[in-house]
């Protein structure tokens, strides 16, 4: 059984009148992972004659307390898989921790945590081939390690070396953009390319509920359906654009429906569900490969921490929020599956963090030998020929270095 998605469908015709209205509009009741219930009026577009949607189901295959509660989307993912998953969600957490305390000390620069976006990361990127391309949003570590990029490459990147900026040489990711939504028509292009060479490959793009209202990105996804492009698109509601809530962005509180007017087929995920981020990543995923065109996959999930390390969030959101999503944290849900499963008891689970929390210490200690700044080189990657005024500042700065003995 595939995961239900949103698709277009034709209207039968009819016309509408004013008279009509009351039955022109449903009232469907949705009841989210939480509990709570969230009701959406929409317009019975079979009797206006325009566009029908079908009602969109949350895709889960965990709940909160770890329990399969749809065995039919369940990925059915081995021992090995699981447990390998379990570690690159401890591993994006330890490095995420580990990367805020080097910030607080001086030792990073600015940068936007993971927390509790783990599952989101590594399960839209598992179904992934190495010869599939990844253009990853700024908030994407777990994802990016998960890729092949070496803990310490990232570190340099946060950093502000340039050699941390360009994605390993075997590893077919983009660069991505700190303009919000500016590396989502690339991804776009990318994929339109692979469709006009018949690769039979394809790119996934992730993106956040704040950059879903850019309009670059919403040309991109027009553009990936047109001309039924390879591509996924990853939106990740995090129900905060820094100090926006989603509540304030978006007339619908559900993000797929937005690539249904662009005739994307939808889905809406559970974000801090590993298993069900699987799922709909791999049905998205063999759909393009197959020639099925592009999708869209909301993951609805909790930025937990800042938005950047620049950020306060207490200045605009009640920390009992927080509090309230910490209960739901998406590796703490993966471990009590574990246990059940028996795959894992409390020691086992306490090697994966010691064990991750020492590759991470050891791709620090790579970092901070690689980390050597080389202020002659600021000139060097401006012009192609250098003006006179820049080279008169150069003359200027060097002579400058020479004198406090920096080389």
């Amino acid at each position: 059984m595939a995961p239900k998605t949103i698709e277009n469908k034709k209207g039968t015709g009819g016309s509408a009148n004013a008279g009509a209205a009351d039955a022109l509009i449903e009232t469907t009741v949705r009841t989210k992972a939480d509990g709570s219930t969230v009701s959406t009026r929409t317009m019975n577009q079979s009797k206006a004659g325009q566009i029908e949607t079908d009602a969109i189901d949350d895709i889960q295959v965990l709940n909160e307390h770890g329990e399969i509660v749809n065995d039919s989307l369940d990925p059915k993912l081995t021992d090995e898989e699981v447990m390998r998953v379990h570690r690159a969600m401890v591993l994006t957490r330890r490095f995420d921790a580990r990367m805020l305390a080097m910030q607080r000390q001086g030792q990073m620069g600015t940068f936007a945590p993971n927390v509790g976006q783990e599952a989101t990361m590594i399960g839209q990127v598992f179904p992934l081939t190495k010869e599939d391309w990844y253009a990853p949003a700024y908030r994407s570590f777990g994802a990016q390690i998960w890729r092949g990029w070496p803990m310490e490459r990232l570190l340099l990147l946060w950093a502000g070396y340039g050699e941390g900026f360009p994605p390993p040489d075997d590893v077919n990711d983009l660069p991505f953009s700190i303009v919000i939504g500016a590396h989502v028509p690339t991804a776009t292009g990318v994929a339109m390319g692979m469709k006009f060479k018949k690769d039979p490959h394809c790119v996934m793009v992730n993106f956040g509920d704040g950059a879903s209202s850019q309009g670059i990105v919403a040309e991109s996804m027009n553009f990936a359906a047109t001309f039924h492009a390879p591509c996924v698109f990853i939106l990740e509601n995090n129900g905060w654009a820094i100090s926006t809530p989603v509540t304030k962005q978006a007339g619908v509180d559900v993000f797929a429906l937005r690539g249904v007017g662009y005739g994307l087929p939808s889905m809406r995920a559970d974000g801090n569900d590993v298993l069900g981020m699987v799922t709909a990543s791999r049905v998205a995923c063999e759909r393009a490969r197959a020639g099925g065109g592009p999708s869209l996959i909301e993951a609805v999930t909790y930025r937990m921490s800042l938005h950047t390390t620049a950020d306060n969030p207490k200045v605009y959101r009640d920390e009992s929020e927080v509090k309230a999503w910490e209960a739901k944290c998406p590796i703490l849900r993966f471990e009590r599956y574990l246990k059940a499963r028996g795959l894992a008891d409390d020691d086992t689970i306490a090697r994966v963090y010691e064990e991750c929390e020492r590759e991470v210490f050891e791709a620090r200690e790579r970092f901070r030998k690689m980390a050597k700044a080389k202020p002659r080189e600021v000139f060097d990657f401006v012009y192609e020929e250098m003006t006179p005024e820049l080279e008169m500042q150069r003359e200027e700065f060097f002579a400058r270095l020479d004198r406090e003995g920096i080389e």
